[in-house]
């Protein structure tokens, strides 16, 4: 029963999320000159989007973890699932890497730009189920993934830093 009110939730979440979304896309479409003119604000707007739509889902995800924490089954396929989450964001990372994915007006390229938005928001749900976690797989897992996605921040912060060195010298 309460897999399923969890499991609801994130029908909900999603059901919320994909309004949400048609409705900021209806508006871009309806208004392109005011997106042209104000982009920067049309941007913060769908960072204030993106951070409530991973908000919902981190609260969902806290209810799912309370639901499963004492079955260790049932948390090491979470922690997987995580691991597999994680993963997501160098690829993320590396496609944007990619000039006709990082500057252009694909679907993929903007998912891609807001998989690494969202990486924050990740690692606050990574750290609440690593600290949920009680058994020797969950732990495992759960700290692949806070590795893999700490790992792609530093990448980040190396990509971000590492062409000020090369200019210099």
């Amino acid at each position: 029963m309460q897999l399923a009110l969890v499991a609801l939730g994130y029908l909900l979440v999603l059901g919320i999320a994909t309004i949400l979304i048609v409705l900021r896309y209806l508006q871009y479409v309806e208004h392109p000159a005011d997106v042209a003119a104000y982009g920067g604000m049309y941007a913060g707007g769908d960072l204030m989007l993106e951070l409530f739509i991973g908000g919902m889902l981190l609260v969902v995800s806290f209810f799912l973890v309370l639901v499963i924490f004492r079955s260790e089954s049932a948390y090491t396929i979470y922690s997987k699932v995580l691991v597999a989450i994680s993963a997501t964001a160098p690829v993320s990372l590396g496609l944007m890497g990619v000039p006709a994915v990082g500057q252009g007006n694909s679907v993929l390229g903007y998912a891609c730009l807001f998989r690494v938005f969202a990486s924050p928001m990740i690692l606050v749900g990574l750290g609440m189920s690593r600290l949920f976690a009680r058994f020797p797989r969950a732990k495992q897992f759960t700290n692949y993934a806070l590795i893999i996605e700490t790992s792609t921040w530093m990448l980040m912060a190396v990509m971000l830093f590492l062409p000020l060195r090369l200019h210099r010298g």
